[in-house]
């Protein structure tokens, strides 16, 4: 007897769920650090294209995809090529599944890193956090980083042990309206400090002059980042969405949700560092440290920075945890329907995984430095592997099984059930079968170039 699939309450449900897997911490820390560093005003007018073009196609199709079959990424893969002249293509599903089973782990470990900073601001040690040298010295302390990490993953399965409405959807309903409060609250703290506005104006106002073809390549690189695409989770997540849901208006406001929190962040962000840099925006371009170094820095030099600190640890930590479950989520639902284990069970079996592949992170920078893959510790490695390499590969294959196998009628079909609209057709028929592919190919090759110091980002 088949048990009936879990399924989000309506609307809300979907859309506060997938904006929660899609606002995390590559939207707080990675949109900033890639828009000060390829142009400012520019890379937010090319990524906001891109958002409208290659996100909203690529959101369509994997949420269509799911709702169709009521599958997670292997079933929903398996249910179209399979037996086919493109069975090749089912590979697709697996690369999507394996996907967050190898990124929650390591991400999990930089949510033990936040809540690390966010209990040392409440205990009011704001100025120890600023000094050089404090973030490098926690994460080589094997044990202080294993304990946050844990904390973290065990609150992640608690949540995902509850079910998808009891779980899933409840914390994504409370946690995504807190972090939108503290997102605008902070970017008004931050655009009001002294000397901000040359921020804002370079964030904000597009320079030609500051083009590059690697504005484009990095903003199609922010998207997977920031919209949760080839990560299997909207796979997943629609095949939870009701059938009198709109795929498409569902879409739209999981794109203003998702650019809305990258814009905030920032206006969080380099408007501060600017003043605090005293308008150098080489000071930006630090990549993950930006959040462990550079930002306790300008907080401590701050008016009212060990308050602010902790808000903007709050907010950091809602965006990791939403998108920490989500891709938790997607992982026990490969399980559940693959193996034909009770949630239960497969959350235990991803809590596992997650916590032995999460610990090899953790260690990573400690006393496990020792151990190096390609020349990368632990959590770049695997950070490389998914998000250079599986993701892009993913994006093609879904656009291949959308285009070549089911149909772009099909999934209009899908799209405009029970009278949904689908206004964005040509956009979304022109996307699937040239550009996206193209674009994940592209995203491929330049990420794994730089990767080897082939070429420079």
């Amino acid at each position: 007897m088949n048990k009936k699939r879990s399924a989000f309450s309506g609307k809300i449900g979907y859309v506060l769920s997938a904006a929660g897997a899609s606002v995390g911490l590559g939207n707080i820390w990675r949109f900033p650090y890639l828009a000060a560093k390829y142009g400012g005003g520019i890379f937010l007018l090319v990524y906001i294209i891109l958002a409208l073009t290659f996100g909203y196609t690529m959101i369509v199709a994997e949420s269509a995809l799911g709702r169709m079959t009521r599958k997670s990424p292997v079933g929903a893969f398996r249910s179209f090529a399979k037996g086919k002249k493109v069975g090749w293509l089912s590979f697709g599903g697996w690369i999507n599944a394996i996907i967050p089973v190898l990124i929650v782990p390591y991400y999990s470990v930089i949510g033990g890193w936040v809540i690390k900073y966010l209990v040392e601001y409440v205990k009011g040690n704001s100025q120890k956090l600023a000094t050089d040298g404090y973030f490098s010295e926690f994460i080589s302390n094997g044990v202080s980083t294993e304990v946050c990490f844990l904390v973290f993953a065990l609150f992640t399965i608690g949540i995902i042990y509850a079910g998808v409405r009891n779980g899933v959807e409840r914390v994504s309903k409370f946690m995504m309206p807190i972090l939108v409060f503290l997102s605008i609250l902070i970017t008004i703290y931050s655009v009001t400090r002294p000397g901000a506005l040359e921020g804002v104006k370079y964030f904000l106002i597009p320079n030609p002059e500051n083009f590059s073809w690697m504005t484009v390549v990095a903003a199609m690189g922010q998207m997977f980042y920031s919209l949760s695409i080839a990560m299997g989770i909207l796979v997943t997540f629609g095949s939870y969405m009701k059938k009198d849901v709109s795929i498409e208006g569902s879409t739209t406001n999981v794109e203003i949700f998702d650019t809305a929190i990258a814009i905030m962040a920032g206006l969080m962000i380099i408007p501060a560092v600017f003043a605090f840099s005293g308008g150098n925006p080489d000071t930006l371009q630090a990549g993950p440290s930006l959040m462990f170094i550079t930002i306790p820095k300008v907080f401590a030099s701050m008016g009212l920075g060990t308050p602010v600190g902790i808000l903007f640890f709050v907010l950091v930590l809602c965006a990791a945890l939403t998108s920490s479950i989500a891709l938790t989520e997607s992982a026990v639902s490969t399980f559940q329907d693959e193996l034909k284990w009770c949630r239960q069970k497969s959350t235990l079996v991803v809590g596992v995984i997650m916590i032995v592949l999460g610990s090899l992170s953790s260690l990573g920078y400690g006393p496990l430095g020792f151990v190096k893959i390609i020349g990368m510790q632990f959590l770049d490695f695997f950070d490389f592997l998914t998000n250079s390499v599986m993701m892009p590969i993913a994006a093609l294959a879904t656009c291949l099984l959308v285009s070549r196998v089911i149909g772009v009628k099909k999934i209009e079909e899908e799209v405009m059930l029970e009278g949904g609209s689908f206004k964005r057709k040509r956009i979304f028929n022109f996307m699937i079968k040239y550009l996206c592919p193209i674009f994940a190919v592209v995203i491929l090759l330049s990420s794994v170039a730089n990767a080897f110091g082939w070429i420079s980002m």
